[in-house]
């Protein structure tokens, strides 16, 4: 969905509504990117909440000198720094949750439908941040390396060499595993 009419909007506009479309729109984005750079459900869902809070306090100052959604996601990127820089969360390591499953499927079902997905997952949340953060970017919102260059303040060359590291380690890593699987059997 366009939000072009965003840089045009007038007091009489409904900003309640105007911002249940982006919501609707962007929620999930907005927590998934969180998610992949704290690597944390529950902080997730607070990085999330205090987006569109501060998204709400700042919509009617929305240039659109990029998307929508490059906006949503660098307020998040900006939050979620902000979180992990806490002097709370650099003493308190959690467990990371991405390794409790909050439901069971059959097992049959969770083999089938999701053991090479999750594998990979897992090796893109091993990265490093800065790597982890391009190639989610990039694979996953479909950003453009200009795009990605603006929310994180970087080079587009940065963003294409951390983007290529990123895709190399991911692969070396499956390479590894596929041999370690083919010596087992």
């Amino acid at each position: 969905m366009a939000f072009d009419y965003l840089k045009h909007m007038t007091c009489g506009m409904d900003k309640h509504a105007l911002f249940d479309e982006l919501m609707m729109t962007y929620g999930r984005d907005v927590w998934n990117y969180a998610y992949f750079i704290t690597k944390r459900k529950e902080l997730a869902e607070d990085i999330s909440q205090d987006v569109f809070v501060k998204a709400y306090e700042h919509l009617d100052s929305f240039r659109g000198g990029s998307s929508i959604k490059s906006w949503l996601l660098s307020i998040t990127r900006n939050t979620a720094l902000d979180y992990l820089k806490t002097a709370w969360m650099r003493r308190v390591q959690l467990f990371p949750s991405w390794f409790r499953q909050d439901f069971q499927r059959s097992a049959e079902s969770e083999w089938f439908g999701s053991e090479e997905k999750n594998r990979i997952w897992s090796l893109v949340l091993e990265l490093p941040r800065k790597q982890r953060e391009v190639l989610i970017l990039f694979a996953h919102y479909r950003l453009s390396m200009k795009e990605i260059a603006e929310l994180l303040d970087i080079s587009e060359g940065t963003v294409k060499s951390r983007l290529h590291r990123a895709r190399q380690s991911v692969g070396s890593s499956l390479s590894e595993n596929a041999e370690e699987r083919s010596e087992r059997l």
